[in-house]
């Protein structure tokens, strides 16, 4: 595919640039630089190389608005957790609740602490775990359903 290879090397850079504009993290904008270019690699066919690097533009910008959503619902969501159990004293200046709640195993915990005290995204976690991103994407919306029930938090 002659022509995918040339588009990329020629809009590569000013797509990661606007991703990067976009999201402002290096790993985030890398993903939706990498999901444009898939989007335009399974689309190829049906697109005008002249609309390029246009249509990049408006999937990376769709991507990004799904970004900042999604971390919009997790910030409400753990905005309406309590910071801990009212009778436990806090053992450090960060101390990640979520460990403390007896319900939660052992990887649903690893996957909150990864996902929300070091930001990573699923892939990340998925790597760093040796699992896939589809079971971390289970364990996490598990362990935040446990949580929600737990501490009876209703999505607003």
């Amino acid at each position: 595919m002659e022509g995918f290879d040339a588009a990329y090397r020629q809009h590569a850079r000013a797509v990661f640039r606007y991703a990067l504009k976009c999201v402002g993290r290096h790993d985030v904008a890398e993903d939706l630089a990498a999901e444009a270019f898939l989007e335009l690699h399974r689309h190829f066919t049906s697109i005008r190389l002249d609309e390029l690097p246009g249509w990049l533009f408006v999937v990376v910008r769709n991507r990004s608005v799904d970004y900042w959503r999604r971390k919009a619902v997790e910030q409400r969501y753990l905005g309406g957790m309590p910071p801990g159990e009212p009778n436990v004293e806090p053992a450090a200046p960060f101390d990640p609740w979520w460990l403390r709640v007896d319900e939660l195993k052992p990887v649903h915990r690893v996957c909150l602490h990864l996902r929300y005290v070091y930001d990573l995204d699923r892939a990340e976690i998925a790597r760093r775990l040796g699992l896939t991103e589809t079971q971390v994407k289970g364990y996490l919306q598990y362990a935040r359903e446990l949580l929600r029930k737990r501490f009876a938090v209703r999505p607003e």
